[in-house]
Parts: C-alpha cells; sequence; structure tokens
C-alpha cells in the first residue's frame, strides 16, 4: 500500500491480467492534474509495460480483496480478433475508428482492459477517458478532457509543445494543464470557436500519432453530453492521418427510440469508416469457465445450469451469483429482483461502509477522496476503512487521480435507486455545501456544472439560480452550446422559485450585441436569460427551441419602452424562420429597422442594419439593399464594432458587383482582405474568402478567384477553420471547372468532402461532384450527388444560392436524359426572379435542351411557349460583365436552333464571347452548334475546321457526351478525320461492322432508315438532297439484298450494323 494518507492506492488504467489469489481493481485512466494527485506509486511489476507514472498494479493488497472477478479472460474471439486488426492497420498509418456495444454488465469494460493491455504491450500509447452522467447537466467534453490529461502525462512537455504549435490557448478549453484559455481569435465568431476547438484537436491528435500508434478509448458514450457526441464525432468523420485507433463504447440496451445517441450512431453509420461491434451474452461454456476463473476450481454442473438460466448470460450478473455467499445463502440463491441481485454483496457489508457507498452513489460518476470525506462526516481512519471494505468487495474502485467510483455503474444505480427521496436531495445539499466551502476540492472545469447540479437536485432554487448560470457561463466559454443550453433553461424553470433578491443579483452572458441591463430591474433581467438562451439555442442548432424562447421574449418585452431590445430578438427570428424555412425573414427584418428609426447610433442598430444588408444580399440584390449597407457600414463605425463593419463591407461588395459596379464592389472586398490578413480576423475570415471568390468567378475572372480560394484555404489551415475550407473548396472546384481543369477540379471537390462537417458544406461539394458527373456524362453519378444535396440542403433550401444550383443539376440531368418535358417542368420551378450570377447557367442548360429536342416529337407541344419563357426571363436579367454576355449570346443561339432558325454568324459572335471568357466547355459547345449550322448552308470544310478544336476540347476534358455529340454530327455531314490519327469518328470497329460492302454514307442513311425517317428527313439530318438519299437507298436495299426499307431495318439489327445513338450533350 502506497501514500502517506494510508488510503487505498488506484490501481493503473491498464494492469496485468488478474491471477488467483488476489484480483486488483481495475481504474480507468485519467490523469491526475496539478493539485489533485494521488497517492505516489509504486514500481511496476518487472516486465510489464505500462504507461509512465501508474500506480503499483498489486498496491491493492490481496487482504482486501474478495474473488468475484474471473483470472482468466472467457470468449470474446471474433471481437478481440477485430481489436486486434484495427490495432494492426493503425499501426500500419490507416486511422481506426470503432464503437462496441452491448447491453449493461455483458463485459465491454472487461475487453477494453484486455485491448489496452494487449495495445501496452505491443508498443501503443494508450488513453482512457469515461462519459460521466453529470454530463447532461453541463459538464462537457468530459472524456476528451480525460484522454487529453492522460495523454500529457504520459507525454509531457511533447504534448505541451505540440499543442502550442496548433493553438494552446484553444485547447487549454478541454485540457487547462496548458494554461489560462486564450481570448478568443480576433473576432471570432461563437460558432468559428467551436469548430477551430474541434479542428485544433484533431490536429494534435494527428500529430501525436506521427511517431507512435495511439489507442484512445471512451467509454460510456450513452451517457455522453451533446458536445462530447458532436466533438467525437468530427474526431470520426476527420481523423485521415497517424497511427490512430479511437474505440468508443456504449450500453445498447440503454438506447431507447429517442435517445440521444440514436441519431448519432445513425450518423456514424453513413460514413461506413466507422465500425460497429455488438458484444453478445456468453453461451453457458463461457459461463463455466468464467465460475471456474472465480472459484479456482471446475464448478457442479448443476450450479453452472442453474447460474447460466438466473444470468442469461450476462457476465455481470455471473460473477454475482457466483459470489452471493451472504446471509449464509448458497450460490444463486438470491431474490430474483435485479435490484436485490445487485444489492446483496452492499448490503453484506459493515453499516458505516454501506452509508459510505450511499454517499458515494450520490457524488456522480465520480467523486474525489477530498470531497468523499467532507460529505460523509467519518474520520479519516473510519473513512479509509470504509474504502477498504467497499474496494475488497470488489464494489468500489480507485482511480489514479484520486477519485472513487463504483466499479459498475448498475450498482451505482441500484444503490441510488433504493435511497428515499430525502435522503437524496439531503445528500446533494450537503454535496454543494462541501464545495462552496471548499472549491479546491473538484478541478476547477468541472467545478460549476457539479456545484449547479448539487444544488439543483437539492432542491434549493436560491442557490440554484446563480450556480446554474454561471455553469452556463462556463459551458459557453468551451463552445458547448447544447449545455449551455440545456442550463439555462434550467434557470428559467428556477426564477420563479428563486427569492426577489437572488433574481436581481443574477445577470446573464453578453452576446452579439444585446443590450443587458445593468439594473434593478427584474422582468429586464429575465429578458436577458431569454437573449442568452435563444443565441445558445441558435448555435446548439435546437432552432425550434430558440424560435420558442424569442417569441416568449417578444411577448414580454416593451416595443416602445426598449426597442433596442425589441428590434434585437426580431433579428433573431428572422434568422431562426430562415433556417426553418418558414419565410425569408423579410417582414421581421423590417420591424426591426421601424423601431430603430430616428434612434441614436447603438450597437443593435448596427447589427440589426449587418443583417438586413446580407439578407438583401441573398434575396433582393438592388439599390435598396446597397443603400442598407452604406448605413450598416457607417454606423458600425461610429459604434466602434469592428466585426459588424467587415461583415457589413462584404455585403455591400457583393452587392455592388452584382449590380455591376465592380470596381466599387471589388474595393469593399480588398479592403476586407486586406484588413483579414494584417489582423487574422477569424469571424470574417469565414466570409471573406468564400464571397470574394465566388464574386469573382461570376464575374468570369476565375483565375483570380482560384488564387483568393488557395490564400484562404491556407488561412483556413492557420487557424482550424475546417468548415469553411470546404466552402473554399467548392468554390475553387468551380473555377478549376470553369477554366477546363476538369481533374483538378475533381481533386478540389474530394478536398471539399473531406473538410466539410455541416450539412451546407457537404451540399455543395456534392455539387461540385454532380456538375463534373454531367459533364462527363456519368449519369448515375449525378442522380446519386443530386440526392445528397437535397439531403444536405434539408431545411436550408430558402435563398436562391441554394435552390438555384440544385435546380441546375436537376434541368441538367434531365437534359442528358433526353427528358425535356422534365426540363420544362424544372425550369417553371426556377422562373419568377434569381441572381444573375446563378441564373445564367440555369437558362443555358434550359435552351441548350430545347436544341437537342428540336427534332423530338413528344417536345412538339409546349415548345413555342417553353423558348418564349426562357427568352423572357433571360430579357430580364443583367449582362454586367462579359461572361454574361456570352451567356446571353449562347442562349439566344439554341434558342434560334430549337425554333429552326439556326444562324452560322450568329453562332460565330458566341464563340468569339466565349473565347474571350476563357470558357472552353462553353465554347466546344458553342463550336459544335456553329458547325452544326455551317453544315446546312453547306460548308463542310469550315464545319470540320470547327468541330476539331471542339473535339479536342472534349476528349481532353472527358466531356463524353459533348464528344459523342460531336462525332455523330461529323458522320451525318460526311467530315473528314476529326483525330490526329486520322481515323474517322467511330474507329475501326464501325469500319468492320459497315456489313456487305456499305460505305460509311450508305451505313449512316441506313441508320435512319432504320429509324424510320423518310427522305426528305434524312436529307436535312445528313446535310444533303433528297434524291442523294434515294440513291443511297436504293444501293442500300441492293448490297443487303432485301426488297423494302422494313426488311433492310430488320436485317440490319440482326447483324449489328446499327451504331448505338450518343447521349445528347449538355
Amino acid at each position: 500500500m502506497s501514500g502517506t494518507s494510508g488510503r487505498p492506492a488506484a490501481a493503473p488504467a491498464f494492469p496485468p491480467a488478474p491471477t488467483a489469489p488476489s484480483v486488483p481493481a481495475v481504474a480507468r485512466a485519467a490523469a491526475a492534474p496539478a493539485g489533485h494527485g494521488g497517492p505516489p506509486g509504486r514500481a511496476a511489476l518487472p516486465g510489464v509495460k505500462t504507461p509512465s507514472g501508474l500506480s503499483d498494479p498489486c498496491a491493492i493488497l490481496p487482504d482486501m480483496q474478495s474473488r468475484t472477478v474471473s483470472p482468466v479472460f472467457v470468449g470474446r474471439e471474433q471481437e478481440r480478433a477485430s481489436l486486434t486488426q484495427a490495432l494492426e492497420r493503425a499501426a500500419a498509418g490507416e486511422p481506426q475508428a470503432l464503437l462496441l456495444g452491448g447491453e449493461a454488465g455483458v463485459g465491454k469494460s472487461r475487453l477494453v482492459e484486455e485491448y489496452g493491455r494487449q495495445a501496452v504491450a505491443a508498443g501503443a500509447l494508450v488513453a482512457l477517458g469515461a462519459c460521466v452522467e453529470i454530463g447532461v447537466d453541463g459538464l462537457p467534453f468530459a472524456p476528451v478532457s480525460a484522454l487529453l490529461r492522460s495523454l500529457h502525462r504520459q507525454l509531457g512537455e511533447e504534448l505541451t509543445a505540440a499543442a502550442g504549435g496548433f493553438g494552446g490557448g484553444e485547447l487549454a478549453r478541454l485540457l487547462p494543464e496548458l494554461g489560462e484559455p486564450g481570448a478568443a481569435e480576433h473576432g471570432a465568431r461563437d460558432e468559428d470557436g467551436r469548430a477551430r476547438l474541434f479542428e485544433l484537436t484533431t490536429r494534435l491528435l494527428e500529430s501525436l500519432a506521427a511517431e507512435r500508434t495511439l489507442v484512445l478509448i471512451v467509454e460510456d458514450l450513452h451517457w455522453a453530453d451533446r458536445s462530447t457526441r458532436e466533438l467525437l464525432g468530427y474526431l470520426f468523420r476527420s481523423l485521415q492521418l497517424g497511427r490512430i485507433v479511437l474505440l468508443t463504447t456504449y450500453r445498447s440496451d440503454d438506447i431507447h427510440r429517442r435517445h440521444p445517441l440514436r441519431p448519432f450512431l445513425a450518423e456514424l453509420d453513413r460514413t461506413r469508416t466507422v465500425r460497429r461491434l455488438e458484444l453478445p451474452r456468453f453461451t453457458r461454456d463461457e459461463v463455466r469457465r468464467q465460475i471456474a476463473g472465480i472459484q479456482g476450481s471446475e464448478p457442479n454442473p448443476g450450479l453452472v445450469d442453474h447460474i447460466f438460466r438466473r444470468s442469461d448470460g450476462n457476465a455481470f450478473f455471473v460473477e454475482e451469483l457466483a459470489c452471493c455467499d451472504g446471509d449464509s445463502r448458497a450460490a444463486g440463491s438470491i431474490s430474483d429482483s435485479v435490484r436485490d441481485l445487485l444489492l446483496v454483496r452492499v448490503e453484506a457489508l459493515p453499516e458505516h461502509t454501506q452509508r459510505l457507498i450511499r454517499v458515494l452513489a450520490e457524488g456522480g460518476s465520480r467523486v474525489e477522496y477530498g470531497l468523499l470525506r467532507a460529505v460523509a462526516g467519518l474520520g479519516e481512519d473510519e473513512l479509509i476503512d470504509a474504502l477498504r471494505g467497499a474496494i475488497g468487495a470488489n464494489i468500489v474502485q480507485a482511480d489514479e487521480d484520486d477519485t472513487y467510483r463504483f466499479r459498475h455503474a448498475l450498482v451505482r444505480e441500484a444503490v441510488d435507486d433504493d435511497l428515499l427521496p430525502g435522503e437524496r436531495s439531503r445528500l446533494r445539499r450537503r454535496y454543494a455545501e462541501a464545495l462552496e466551502q471548499t472549491p479546491a476540492l473538484v478541478r476547477d472545469e468541472e467545478r460549476a456544472a457539479r456545484l449547479a447540479s448539487y444544488w439543483y437536485h437539492a432542491h434549493d432554487a436560491a442557490k440554484a439560480l446563480p450556480a446554474v448560470l454561471q455553469a452556463a457561463a462556463r459551458a459557453r466559454s468551451r463552445y458547448a452550446y447544447a449545455e449551455q443550453l440545456n442550463l439555462l433553461e434550467r434557470a428559467m424553470e428556477l426564477w420563479e422559485e428563486a427569492p426577489a433578491e437572488v433574481r436581481l443579483l443574477s445577470r446573464a452572458e453578453a452576446v452579439e450585441s444585446y443590450p443587458l441591463c445593468d439594473c434593478s430591474d427584474e422582468e429586464l433581467s429575465f429578458l436577458d436569460i431569454l437573449a442568452e438562451t435563444a443565441v445558445a439555442a441558435r448555435l446548439a442548432g435546437e432552432v425550434e427551441r430558440g424560435l420558442s424562447v424569442v417569441k416568449r421574449a417578444l411577448r414580454r418585452v416593451d416595443a416602445e419602452g426598449h426597442p433596442l431590445r425589441a428590434a434585437w430578438f426580431w433579428v433573431q427570428q428572422s434568422k431562426l424562420i430562415r433556417q426553418l424555412a418558414r419565410g425569408d425573414g423579410r417582414c421581421e427584418l423590417d420591424h426591426a429597422q421601424e423601431l430603430l428609426k430616428d434612434r441614436p447610433p447603438s450597437p443593435v442598430h448596427a447589427r440589426v442594419l449587418m443583417e438586413a444588408a446580407g439578407w438583401g444580399g441573398m434575396y433582393r440584390q438592388g439599390p435598396e439593399s446597397v443603400e442598407i449597407a452604406e448605413r450598416a457600414v457607417t454606423l458600425a463605425r461610429q459604434v466602434g464594432d469592428e466585426e459588424c463593419e467587415l461583415h457589413a463591407l462584404l455585403s455591400r461588395g457583393g452587392l455592388r458587383v452584382a449590380l455591376g459596379d465592380a470596381e466599387a464592389g471589388l474595393a469593399d472586398y480588398q479592403t476586407v482582405r486586406r484588413r483579414v490578413l494584417e489582423s487574422g480576423h477569424v469571424g470574417v475570415i469565414t466570409r471573406s474568402h468564400v464571397n470574394l471568390p465566388d464574386a469573382l468567378e461570376g464575374m468570369g475572372r476565375s483565375a483570380e478567384a482560384i488564387e483568393v480560394c488557395a490564400e484562404g484555404i491556407e488561412l483556413t489551415r492557420r487557424f482550424g477553420i475546417q468548415d469553411s475550407r470546404a466552402w473554399m473548396y467548392h468554390n475553387q472546384s468551380e473555377s478549376l471547372f470553369s477554366l477546363g481543369r476538369w481533374d483538378e477540379a475533381l481533386e478540389a471537390a474530394r478536398e471539399a468532402r473531406r473538410s466539410a462537417q455541416s450539412p451546407t458544406a457537404r451540399a455543395l461539394a456534392a455539387r461540385a461532384f454532380a456538375e463534373l458527373a454531367l459533364g462527363r456524362g456519368d449519369l448515375e453519378a449525378a442522380s446519386s450527388e443530386l440526392h445528397r444535396m437535397s439531403e444536405e440542403y434539408g431545411r436550408f433550401q430558402g435563398a436562391p444560392q441554394h435552390w438555384l444550383p440544385q435546380l441546375e443539376v436537376r434541368l441538367g440531368l434531365a437534359a442528358l436524359e433526353g427528358r425535356i418535358l422534365q426540363v420544362r417542368e424544372v425550369l417553371q420551378q426556377a422562373t419568377g426572379g434569381g441572381i444573375s450570377r446563378y441564373f445564367w447557367p440555369l437558362l443555358r442548360e434550359a435552351a441548350s435542351a430545347e436544341a437537342r429536342a428540336a427534332d423530338v416529337a413528344a417536345g412538339a407541344p409546349g415548345r413555342a411557349e417553353a423558348v418564349a419563357r426562357i427568352r423572357g426571363t433571360a430579357a430580364l436579367l443583367p449582362v454586367h460583365y462579359p461572361v454574361w454576355e456570352a451567356h446571353r449570346l449562347l442562349v439566344e443561339a439554341e434558342l434560334r436552333h430549337a425554333e429552326g432558325r439556326a444562324d452560322a454568324d450568329r453562332w460565330a459572335e458566341v464563340t468569339d464571347a466565349l473565347e474571350k471568357a476563357e470558357r472552353p466547355y462553353l465554347l466546344a459547345l458553342a463550336r459544335t452548334g456553329r458547325a452544326e449550322s455551317l453544315l446546312a448552308e453547306g460548308d463542310r470544310a469550315g464545319a470540320a475546321e470547327v468541330l476539331r478544336p471542339a473535339h479536342a476540347t472534349a476528349r481532353r476534358l472527358g466531356a463524353a457526351p459533348l464528344a459523342g455529340r460531336i462525332e455523330k454530327l461529323a458522320q451525318r455531314g460526311g467530315l473528314g478525320p476529326l483525330t490526329p490519327g486520322g481515323q474517322r469518328p467511330g474507329g475501326p470497329a464501325a469500319a468492320a461492322a459497315s456489313g456487305p460492302g456499305l460505305t460509311a454514307r450508305e451505313r449512316d442513311v441506313l441508320s435512319l432508315v432504320a429509324a424510320g425517317r423518310s427522305n426528305r428527313q434524312i436529307a436535312e439530318e445528313l446535310f444533303i438532297s433528297p434524291k442523294t438519299v434515294s440513291v443511297h437507298v436504293s444501293n442500300i436495299l441492293a448490297k443487303l439484298e432485301v426488297s423494302g426499307r422494313g426488311e433492310a431495318a430488320a436485317l440490319a439489327h440482326r447483324l449489328g450494323l446499327l451504331a448505338p445513338a450518343a447521349a445528347p450533350a449538355r
């Protein structure tokens, strides 16, 4: 036994496998923080490799033990093989993620302990953290903090140095040992800080795993708070480098239909990178082996049958049944009640030990020695004696950080359930009082949440209200918005119960320029809490709850007496109803502006105008929106709100560009860009280096857009803003696509998908893949990506920048499949307004589809109306930039083709415009249209000259539909070879299939005869006279030795003489 106090020492995280006659308790890994060290440990057993600093595996002496755990590890061969394989793959540099599920008591922890020992023996660095039940009360990230603390204890300065390189100030929010958490990065918004924390945690772990294998184990995921689930989900999705195994465990029998872990597990299943293992119950033979290990001899078969039947193969229940010899009862002969089963060994202990166990049960998942001593009211000798008894009975175990916990949560739950309600609240009060008197008894990062929980469950509103508000503030400082929201809702619940003097002293945290009350007005103080709650709900993604809070606030606020507060809440409502797709939020913003009309400058007023300007950029790009943006810039400067000013400048810049004032708009963008680069204004990077490339791309300046994206991507790496990086990669992919660099565009799309975390970012990545799939004719991939877009955008489809690109992909897919009626249906959904940046490509797709379907009989009804609709919509769109003018010319040329009025000179205008706009793919499309017109005019040489570069572009891009259309056109026109090798389109295989002496032109005619075309129609299609067609048909009938066109068609089908039709080009 080690330690100066004489109290039982902790067991290591992964001690050697237990051997008879003594079975040491097995502790979970949790490093001891400064100021909370446990008793000094002794040297590890010779020959056993354990992480440095672990206590002696034999510290708990044999005289403290009762044999309840089998020293022999039983079964689990399949699961151990899977875990071993994961360890091997991780050692080879392939990160592994696993979920281990099973019912309570089935043996998950024992398997994890065995795996930990195996990993340590293989040279891996193992860290373990456990979720705690208090997580629902606002103790976020507890298991991740435990993991990092364990790694810090084992790696020391190496981890500190690595964390410093990745932003130690931010990581100190999870690991206080790194120092004080730094202030949020300059101008960082709350949502950006959270994303940054997640990204830096990922990068830290990847860095530590570069030279060694890390095995990170998180137990009891069913108790995880939402912030922990979201961080673990981020790690599951984002860990791409390093030798890492991330293993989590959870109780599968606890996951009811509405359990918050259920959708989390479903989301992980969709990633297909996380492997799930389900631990089954023991078979009868495995139960026999377990009992033999516990008893030290082969058990009686009748006892095995009895215990197997009663335990149903649950490993923990087998232990309890095999060891129930208290009160002179034979093994297995106990009450049928599960709770009684779990309490049998507790009730066999001395009364003072039972009393200590009841105290421990109300302290949480684990309790520090000092806190337990303060609450138990026992002398130190008596406390240590009680702990020895509880540990010796294998009911309680000591952890390395000088804390104590139940060996199995089922026992703790049974003890808690056995207490009277008054006992519970009295014990919680004693915990709260002890913690208030001596705050250093628990870690600083846990103190606020635990104190709030203790006072709340002690049913003391006067004490609980301020404690809950303090815990909410602490949760927000760690970006744990879901836990902050839960605590704030608890504060609202306590508000009416708390005395007036307590309510007056209770203060909310400042949020987003809201004018906090520094007064003795209870109503305004409550509105402050509602404001903080509304923002927490929005940041936590609980939009419905946030909207409910905002509506409650608007019912209570006096708009005349407190216009700033009312206006602030109206802006929040505008944001929330847009997120819920219940409107565009315009009326709410208008009402907020009206409330502040003729009011003196204030931060709230500046924010209202900033939001209104941003709304205009998304929904109404007109002079009125520019004027609002200008007022927002001026007002933000007056009140000294730099972040508000920069966002307003971005909105004004985007509006100016959209309205054709390119120089002024780009000047605004560049001003923000320069200030961001100088100051590292994180809160603005997420817009500045997304919106500027988007504007440049819309203006046709794609090369510049790519440069800004590259700059932004580097900034996101520097500041750890991964989701914004996905937006930038998408924009980069879009510009590379425009410039005809499709392979590079594909790689950028892949990076966008790898970086995407939010639904919108994932939808953008899907959009990039869909555009490439359409261009290359991969209908299945395009359809799949379109489905992803729709699924990810979900409710965020109100803004044109979201729904117009979806319609473009849907329309393009219908066009590629030749479904002209669906093309018209999709277009009809878009007609009625939009943003030129996104509307021109949509109209171009629709016009091209009408041109390709000009000879489709099913499309004739309604064609004139569809053409008129496209032309009318195009007439309403501005053409401020050369690329927009090129689109206008291309749309009109395609429409004229659909009307049968193709004009080679008009197509020449289009090709000239697209050459200047640097749009290779669109240029190849336009050249194809021009060649078709030249052929109709009889200029075969001119057509061939135009088609060759178009064909070369299509082949270089891999644009199979366009290449097929060009080759078919060359074949119909009887043009010479388009490829450098001189081979006519169709190649050797086509020549071999030419039939008995048929020339290439006769084969063309035969295909159209088989399609049921008349001589006149064939003449129009092949740009020859009807008389020439008649001669070709006569020759074909003679060579095939048939008497009519029907026989010729049948024979051609039977002999495979007909080439498959090419897919229509976009």
